[in-house]
């Protein structure tokens, strides 16, 4: 079964990585994703779209109406639609936010949010064909799976690399479980020892990733493994 899948990324490092990387392997299994990044603005006078980059003092109503315009456009039966939001920094008023913050397990924490997202975008529309996902804890976790990677993008900064590599290991490994403090998240890390990083991520992000592959992203970031999985099934 062919399955068209509508991916919003929160901003253009996503929507990069999706189209570089994560289409061509779903394409694989006959699911065929494009992406969008999330709606900022509008200028009503010239009629132009602002999209790139969530901006976070907007309220999560502005997420909901974007992805439920694009669920009303394309309503066709062999159609899917999901996110690749982060986590970190989620707004305060983002469906299950209370009750994800009682718990302690990162984990169960994303299952909360995406389970209240799921029912809050189907309920609003009486529709079935959205998939929630919530990255642990943001978009850089991906290239801590395989920091090393770096160095392509990010040549004689050997020390600064090693340094993410021990700081991984020291975090037991696994990069979906790097916290999302306002100056310990994945990418605030990365910053910290790579400050050119900060103005280069939407370009220098998405290819560190996609050098380091999908089978290394599948195998050492569970929860991201586990969307990927439901959205191959759909092919199936």
């Amino acid at each position: 079964m062919s399955i068209r899948l509508h991916i919003t990324a929160e901003g253009q490092t996503e929507e990069r990585f999706v189209r570089n990387t994560l289409a061509p392997y779903l394409g694989e299994q006959t699911v065929w994703a494009d992406a969008r990044c999330l709606l900022t603005g509008r200028d009503k006078r010239a009629g132009i779209l602002h999209r790139g980059g969530f901006r976070r003092q907007r309220p999560y109503d502005t997420v909901r109406k974007d992805i439920c315009s694009w669920m009303k456009e394309d309503r066709q039966s062999d159609v899917r639609f999901t996110t690749m939001l982060d986590l970190y920094a989620l707004p305060n008023d983002f469906p299950g936010y209370s009750g994800a913050q009682r718990e302690t397990d990162p984990y169960c924490r994303v299952a909360v949010l995406e389970a209240a997202l799921a029912a809050d975008i189907n309920g609003e529309l009486n529709d079935t064909r959205f998939i929630p996902y919530v990255q642990l804890h943001e978009f850089e976790a991906l290239i801590l799976a395989e920091p090393q990677q770096l160095d392509w993008e990010f040549l004689e900064h050997d020390d600064p690399i090693r340094r993410l590599v021990d700081m991984v290991a020291r975090e037991g490994g696994n990069p979906e479980l790097i916290d999302d403090g306002a100056t310990t998240a994945p990418s605030k890390r990365i910053i910290a020892e790579i400050p050119e990083y900060a103005g280069n991520k939407a370009t220098s992000g998405p290819l560190v990733a996609d050098r380091i592959g999908m089978p290394i992203l599948l195998e050492r970031c569970r929860h991201f493994a586990q969307w990927v999985d439901e959205l191959l099934r759909l092919g199936k």
